[in-house]
């Protein structure tokens, strides 16, 4: 690395450490000011409120880190050229992309770091912070996801649905109904009822089980078993199961897992799909939110534009949280694809962030 790249990487560096620090503490006494009146009236130990309020720290570093990045961006853009550091790299004959490549470099090693932190460190703290929340200081219990009632879906094999009730602590369904249509005309081909299931040796068997053919919505052939094994029903007790765990508090692929069980028993899974793509888009936002300090260093230590480009910058950093707020939420709505919805704001000032870098070299 030269020696270039090594003062301009420290200095950012050590721009970012300080507001880093002074973001976290504005974040902490601004939650602390909101929420603890409130959590001190509902009785909770002072030793599990001050670890509540720690275990916060991750997300509030994960939700601004685009607006720390592009803050440290500015000011280290502001003092090069400030003080005409700037002036003299060019004069040397480095173009401003090469001066801020060590930042490019940080930009996407910081934004693979939020992406592990996010997928490693952010559910487990969420996980126990609600745990804290819900059993330590409101003294409740954490929902039940385990016992369920009226279950609708459509199976892998196009058959549809019904579960009465499901006993997840016994692994027992309750008034089963699985309907076979034909693909054409629409008509019941098959229609199976049981009074209940049992979940033993990894398969169902079903209880006083009726199986009633038709054809043409006329039946034909109806045969009652005491204990049957239905062939083709690919669901287990854990896809029953709907997560207590809300998407924040699932690593990347504990929440892939849980869409494919809401895909399999027909729940809707939109959001889910939404906050999975989120979760690989949204670290790359510090990288891209970085570009747009660049164009700072290509102006005059006079200029009298240099405060509104620092005021823009900022507008870039707020535009683009709100793009994503927007687009997050047009995708839970089915207005976007998740995919689209997670990687349209990206694209965006991408392209954006790339074209006021190529003009200030020019």
């Amino acid at each position: 690395m030269r020696l270039l790249d090594k003062y301009i990487l420290w200095e950012y560096i050590k721009i970012f450490l300080i507001i880093l620090f002074s973001f976290s503490v504005l974040f902490m006494v601004v939650d602390i000011s909101d929420r603890l009146p409130r959590l001190l009236s509902k009785g909770g130990e002072i030793h599990d409120i001050i670890l509540y309020f720690l275990l916060r720290i991750p997300y509030l570093v994960l939700l601004s880190s685009p607006v720390m990045v592009l803050l440290s961006g500015l000011f280290l853009m502001n003092n090069l050229s400030k003080y005409s550091e700037s002036v003299a790299i060019r004069g040397a004959g480095i173009s401003i992309l090469r001066m801020v490549s060590p930042l490019i470099w940080f930009g996407l090693i910081f934004s693979i770091f939020i992406m592990f932190m996010g997928d490693l460190v952010l559910p487990k703290a969420e996980e126990y912070r609600n745990y804290i929340y819900k059993e330590k200081i409101k003294h409740q219990k954490i929902e039940d996801k385990k016992m369920r009632s009226h279950i609708h879906y459509l199976g892998s094999d196009k058959n549809l649905y019904y579960i009465g009730f499901f006993d997840g602590y016994r692994n027992d369904l309750k008034t089963i109904d699985i309907t076979t249509f034909h693909p054409e005309t629409g008509n019941i081909n098959r229609k199976i009822t049981a009074t209940s299931a049992s979940w033993e040796e990894e398969e169902w068997i079903f209880h006083n089980c009726y199986i009633r053919n038709f054809d043409d919505g006329a039946l034909i052939e109806m045969e009652h078993f005491e204990d049957k094994i239905i062939e083709g029903v690919d669901v287990t007790p854990l896809d029953f199961i709907k997560s207590a765990k809300k998407p924040i508090s699932m690593n990347f692929f504990e929440l892939r897992e849980y869409i494919k069980r809401l895909k399999k028993v027909g729940e809707k899974y939109t959001r889910e799909l939404v906050e999975l793509n989120l979760k690989v888009s949204f670290p790359f936002a510090n990288l891209i939110i970085l570009l747009f300090s660049v164009p700072l260093v290509s102006t005059s230590s006079r200029s009298k534009g240099r405060g509104l480009l620092f005021g823009m910058g900022l507008l870039v950093c707020f535009l683009y949280l709100s793009t994503l707020r927007i687009c997050q939420s047009l995708g839970y709505n089915e207005v976007l694809s998740p995919l689209v919805a997670a990687w349209l704001p990206n694209i965006v000032f991408a392209a954006l962030g790339i074209y006021f870098v190529v003009k200030a070299e020019v």
